[in-house]
């Protein structure tokens, strides 16, 4: 039991001057501390090697953050800010059709014929069944200027609709993300067109 106790302590031993000579060549305190702490699992040196590439990688993300003006200067705070509970970011997207406007989790928004600007959505019961109403408060992407305005109507039942130059806007219940399918449906469903130019540097 000494016997192999005395080899397990040598062979540590080695390591930790193994790690120390990689440690010293690098010139980074905190990559030689983090390298030292776990020497006794015997796994200090590739994740000493790892936490140097992830400490690099942060630096030049962090740099290319500053260089291209990110659409949320927060990130160079290292804060990330959440829109409000409620709120309902609204974005441009690419579809098949081009650029199209929809919610940020890639849902694509719709108008419908039947409405009409600044009125009461019309599309209600079993019609809101398959079209869901955009609800909440509407806020635009960080990286995206709109040419339309956004606005809240009253619909069934008091919920508060998103609209957009006044038109209510809906979804198509099932349709996947960027999907398009509902447009022209009935020849009475549209989606929004938009164009890359109100994508911000773009």
């Amino acid at each position: 039991m000494r016997k192999s106790g005395w080899a397990a302590a040598t062979g540590i031993g080695s390591l930790v001057l193994l790690l120390a000579a990689c440690g010293g060549s690098s010139g980074s305190t905190s990559a030689a501390g983090s390298g030292s702490a776990p020497a006794s699992s015997g796994s200090s040196g590739p994740a000493s090697a790892t936490a140097a590439a992830t400490a690099t990688k942060s630096a030049g993300s962090s740099a290319s953050a500053k260089s291209s003006h990110s659409a949320q200067p927060q990130a160079s705070s290292g804060a990330v800010i959440f829109p409000p509970v409620g709120t309902t970011v609204m974005v441009v997207q690419k579809s098949s059709v081009g650029f199209v406007l929809a919610e940020a989790n890639g849902s694509v928004v719709y108008t419908y014929d039947k409405d009409t600007k600044g009125g009461a959505p019309t599309c209600t019961g079993s019609c809101a069944e398959a079209w869901p109403p955009v609800t909440g408060t509407p806020k635009a992407g960080p990286a995206d200027t709109f040419p339309g305005t956004f606005g809240v109507v009253k619909g069934a039942g008091g919920v508060e609709q998103i609209t957009y130059d006044g038109l209510p806007l809906y979804t198509f219940k099932g349709a996947k993300p960027l999907s398009v399918a509902g447009n022209g449906v009935g020849g009475v469903w549209h989606v929004v067109p938009l164009s890359a130019s109100d994508i911000s540097g773009a």
